[in-house]
């Protein structure tokens, strides 16, 4: 939901929806017969910026119940990037890909909920140069991660997101208030901050959370970015969720 020039889960956002809001599940009737309680939440993302692009796809599955109650939550999401290498010509190209399966509590009072995992962190690196050999690493690592979303008062949300990996001491937060439109969808400022050991990002932007289309709900994000290593540069992210 996180990758140099951009990487953060951005999770920036796959990791991100996973704390899109999930509405409470209401018992309905059809044809005489009660559903069974929403479950799981399938959502992927998008990400796009001058040197890189970002696909992941996952899901987070309540454990016995549904997920209007407090329980045992599995979360499992994969994702792959295409980036620049190198910041001069030639740039050369790094294909990565990263999995992870996080096993977590969620509590919920009423709208809001604050979720906490732990589990494996996985990355694939490829590497290939204009002149030289290809160079391909596989790495394992350890990673905690945080999912918050309150609704302090009517017509506002405050979503909260972060995590800690033993993968190159890498972390990501990213906070996100809104504020309810006439449509229904929320919109507000959004700030995220990425580190690893010899590299930084942050990011300000705005979102627009909880767009309803194709029975999906969408999320749009985009601002200005800074790096440790890169000049200034804007970024974009696209982001639905599918409960079931």
């Amino acid at each position: 939901m996180a990758y140099r020039v951009g990487k953060a889960g951005l999770v920036g956002l796959a990791m991100s929806f996973a704390a899109a809001p999930l509405c409470t599940a209401v018992a309905e009737e059809e044809e005489g017969a009660e559903r069974s309680p929403i479950s799981m939440v399938i959502f992927g993302s998008m990400e796009a910026g001058p040197t890189k692009t970002f696909l992941s796809v996952g899901m987070k599955r309540a454990i016995g119940g549904g997920l209007a109650e407090s329980g045992f939550r599995f979360f499992v999401k994969a994702g792959g990037a295409q980036e620049q290498t190198r910041r001069h010509k030639p740039h050369g190209v790094t294909y990565k890909s990263e999995t992870q399966a996080l096993l977590g509590y969620e509590w919920r009072i009423g709208s809001s909920f604050l979720a906490l995992y732990a589990g494996a962190d996985t990355e694939t690196e490829q590497r290939i140069e204009a002149f030289g050999p290809s160079f391909i690493a596989t790495r394992y690592g350890a990673r905690m991660q945080a999912d918050l979303w309150i609704v302090p008062a009517p017509g506002m949300v405050v979503q909260a997101n972060a995590y800690l990996s033993s993968l190159n001491g890498r972390f990501w937060a990213r906070v996100a208030p809104g504020w309810q439109t006439p449509p229904g969808f929320y919109i507000g400022p959004e700030f995220e901050a990425y580190g690893e050991r010899d590299y930084r990002k942050y990011r300000l932007g705005l979102h627009l959370t909880g767009l309803r289309l194709l029975g999906l709900e969408w999320r749009l994000s985009g601002g200005l970015q800074q790096t440790s290593d890169r000049p200034s540069a804007y970024y974009g992210t696209l982001g639905l969720h599918w409960q079931r």
